[in-house]
């Protein structure tokens, strides 16, 4: 009796066994694609590009499609298909789903403007050289298939351009600076570059804002920051004088009251600027003090740039680079004994380098050698 039990157990099992095994064979493994997924990022100023997109290759398993990509496997123009939406569809960018590409902030693509968010990247590639671009509000579906024009967010015509063999499909900034890059695809001996541009200041102000509402908006060093941004890029002036002075009211010091001095002298307010540069300059390290003299000239009020310039010399006698720069201020207001004896001065201290080489050349302009 106790084997007859064991048996029909056993059995049992194996009927459970056979069920489950029947319903997991129709979920098959997952493997490897033959375009595999790649995700590219960069930063743009403050603003976060990214795309993630799939690789089809040139010459995969030992199939070479090299001079078959481009109007052959990529087809000119639309390709009107006859199946999913059975509509004229563009190329997909890539392999596989939609290339996504996102932007964090507004940007403008090749000067268009377009709002922050994800979008579907589709390609019409034409077979004089020229490529569309198509930005498609549609993210999820498979590659281009269900392509609908009326989700278009932007269109934008670029040019196409010869490259150095690519056998992987490759997305690379191949150029960017503060507030723009430009974005390629690689693929066989073409590339796609398109320029993503951002407004940077209005970025950088619109964070300024947001952060001086919170802590960082109780101590000095924050306004002092976002009135400084502004007078280095000479933009936003009225709301920069306003961070200066919330600054200025928290910690009067050297920063503070020279940051509001080059606002107001940026903004044509040049008898306002002086007072407040004079009360920097008696707080001044010497380098300080010979940059509010740089700030003065930079402004055309070279007499006060003298004075601190003297200044300097008066504090830090064997300074080089303080006569060096006095020399500077006197040659500005036309005074070349006075520039000539500076500029000697600073050579008889032993000048590093850099300070030899600016009194030895403002010398030769001054007809000295």
């Amino acid at each position: 009796m106790k084997r007859g039990h064991t048996t029909s157990y056993l059995f049992a099992l194996l009927l459970l066994f056979a069920s489950s095994l029947t319903s997991l064979t129709g979920q098959p493994l997952t493997t490897p694609r033959p375009s595999p997924a790649a995700t590219l990022s960069q930063q743009i100023g403050m603003a976060q590009v990214t795309i993630n997109y799939s690789r089809p290759q040139v010459i995969a398993n030992g199939n070479d499609r090299t001079g078959k990509i481009w109007g052959n496997l990529v087809a000119y123009g639309f390709n009107k298909i006859n199946f999913a939406s059975q509509g004229e569809i563009p190329w997909r960018a890539g392999a596989n789903e939609n290339t996504i590409i996102t932007f964090s902030d507004n940007v403008k693509i090749e000067g268009k403007a377009l709002k922050a968010g994800s979008y579907g990247l589709h390609m019409a590639i034409h077979e004089e050289g020229k490529a569309t671009l198509i930005f498609s509000e549609n993210t999820s579906s498979w590659g281009s298939f269900w392509y609908d024009e009326k989700e278009d967010a932007l269109r934008v015509d670029v040019q196409m351009q010869d490259h150095g063999f690519t056998n992987a499909l490759t997305y690379e900034f191949v150029e960017f600076g503060p507030n723009h890059g430009t974005l390629a695809l690689h693929w066989e001996k073409k590339s796609i570059p398109f320029k993503i541009s951002i407004d940077g200041h209005e970025m950088a102000l619109a964070a300024f804002r947001d952060e001086l509402r919170g802590v960082k908006g109780f101590g000095w060093q924050g306004p002092l920051s976002a009135a400084n941004y502004c007078l280095q890029n000479n933009i936003n002036h009225e709301e920069a004088l306003s961070w200066a002075d919330r600054a200025m009211g928290n910690t009067k010091n050297f920063q503070t009251l020279s940051v509001k001095s080059g606002l107001m002298l940026q903004m044509g307010k040049q008898e306002e600027a002086v007072p407040f540069a004079d009360e920097a300059s008696t707080m001044a390290n010497v380098n300080q003090l010979n940059g509010l003299g740089y700030l003065m000239l930079q402004n055309q009020q070279t007499k006060h740039a003298v004075r601190y310039f003297k200044l300097n010399t008066e504090k830090n006698p064997k300074n080089a680079n303080c006569y060096d720069s006095l020399g500077e201020g006197y040659m500005a207001l036309g005074e070349n004994e006075k520039a000539i004896e500076s500029f000697k001065k600073s050579l008889s201290l032993n000048p590093p380098p850099f300070v030899k080489a600016n009194s030895l050349k403002n010398l030769e302009k001054l007809g000295v050698k």
